[in-house]
Parts: structure tokens; sequence; C-alpha cells
């Protein structure tokens, strides 16, 4: 098992990892919409700030080698279901036809305000 931090990621806002590979899997904590040079949150909307997420959650993925393409499985945690297709819509403008497992709840709070956090599973694909 290994410990991984992405230094072009946002920083961990607590005692927590970017992600943990084990064997060929990849296990990426939860990302926000923050700027990882500002730590502030962006995004006006659910569905911007959905492609920030999904930029930082790559951002990681890039750390182990791995892209959005191997993406097995997110969860995407909605302060709003409301915002449903608004973060659909860019969630699969950014993975086009890949179509990874999903899970997707509304939850009360997240992280400094967030409207939208994703994590997910990725599987190292060996050349």
């Amino acid at each position: 098992m290994k410990n991984i931090f992405s230094p072009e990621a946002p920083k961990a806002i607590g005692p927590y990892a970017h992600a943990i590979q084990s064997a060929n899997l990849v296990f990426c904590s939860g990302q926000t919409p923050l700027n990882p040079e500002t730590m502030l949150i962006e995004g006006a909307n659910a569905g911007e700030q959905t492609l920030l997420v999904l930029n930082n959650l790559e951002t990681v993925l890039k750390a182990v080698g791995c892209n959005r393409s191997h993406v097995l499985k997110t969860t995407v945690f909605l302060k709003n279901f409301a915002d449903f297709e608004l973060m659909n819509k860019n969630y699969e403008a950014f993975f086009g036809t890949h179509k990874p497992a999903r899970t997707t709840v509304e939850v009360s709070r997240l992280p400094k305000e967030a409207l939208v956090e994703i994590e997910c599973v990725a599987e190292i694909v060996k050349s």
C-alpha cells in the first residue's frame, strides 16, 4: 500500500492522502472545486464546480500514471440534488464515451461549502 500526494492538486484539508495505491488499484479521496494555488472554492454553480473537481481528480490520478479512462467507479456527493442535471452534463462531457460505474447522493454539507465532491477508484493499467 502506498500513499499518493500530488504537488499539483489542492493540498489535503485534513489528515488524509490524495489517494492510496494498493496493487493496481487507486482509491482517490474526494476532491472539491478548490483552486490548487489559492485553496479557495471556484465555480459559480454545480456544473462549473463538477469540471473543476474532475480536473483535480485527474491531477491526482496523473501522479500514479493514470487518467480519466482508468476510472472504474465514482461517487458524486451533491449538496442539492436539484443540481443533478448541471453536474451530469459536465460529468458526461468530461468522461466522453468512457462510462465508469457511479453512485450519486445528496448530502447536507460539503467541505468549505462546495456544491460538489467526487471520489473515485481507478485501475493502473500496465502496458
